[in-house]
């Protein structure tokens, strides 16, 4: 039997609309858009439900999941969430990590994939700890259970590292609550996008502004000082010519 460890004190520790199951089963299921949770709850796996949004959502499933080593699969399947793109955005979480000033995940094509409550800690100990099993777009419920117990059977035991617990504020809500996700308009998402994108390139250009200004003031010296020069020596010549 493979080895297996003790999940964070009161796993899941993050709230959300999921069905908790066995806490040693190596399996974690997210049906994104779809409810057919019970689905993989049944075929076995430790925790299966829904993630519509890919900012608080996957940092829901990832908080739930690196707080408890026994699990070593995440199945992505269910229909992709519309404008959310959360499915994606999180094998690219798990492919490429996240931008280390922006904490945009690197590849997502999702609306606003930003992740800032999971420290670089927490993402690392995610893309170390599952593998991610694609089956997005899938809600057929004989592969889905099929592939849960397939992955129950190359169970290769609890991650060599403790239960990681990271706290995840959802102070303004999750449409993973139980709520229905809302569609983000294309105007709002990119408008929301370029305001966080902004904030970061003004930081950006003041720093090279700083940079380069000190390097324009010393070539308007040395344009000075060559001016200066090439005046001074085109004298000499004019004096020595009047000379002749």
């Amino acid at each position: 039997m493979a080895d297996k460890k003790e999940a964070a004190e009161g796993w899941p520790i993050v709230n959300g609309d999921y069905i908790a199951g066995d806490p040693e089963s190596p399996v974690a299921v997210a049906t994104l858009a779809s409810h057919n949770e019970d689905i993989g709850a049944n075929a076995g796996a430790a925790i299966s439900g829904p993630c519509k949004t890919e900012n608080l959502g996957v940092e829901k499933v990832v908080a739930n999941i690196i707080s408890n080593p026994n699990i070593r699969f995440l199945i992505l399947c269910g229909a992709e969430v519309q404008g959310h793109i959360t499915g994606q955005s999180i094998e690219a979480l798990h492919q490429n990590g996240v931008d280390p000033e922006k904490r945009s995940i690197v590849g997502a094509t999702g609306a606003i994939p930003y992740v800032e409550n999971i420290p670089d800690e927490g993402i690392e100990r995610f893309q170390q700890q599952v593998e991610i099993v694609n089956m997005i777009d899938s809600e057929d419920a004989g592969a889905i259970e099929s592939k849960v117990k397939e992955c129950i059977s190359k169970d290769p035991g609890a991650f060599e590292e403790e239960a990681l617990v990271i706290s995840v504020d959802d102070a303004g809500g999750d449409d993973d609550d139980g709520e229905e996700v809302r569609p983000v308009a294309a105007e709002t998402a990119l408008l929301e996008a370029r305001i966080r994108n902004i904030n970061t390139q003004v930081k950006f250009i003041g720093a090279v502004q700083r940079m380069f200004s000190g390097n324009y003031a010393g070539k308007v010296q040395g344009i000075m000082i060559g001016l200066i020069f090439t005046l001074v020596l085109g004298g000499l010549f004019i004096f020595g010519a009047l000379s002749i």
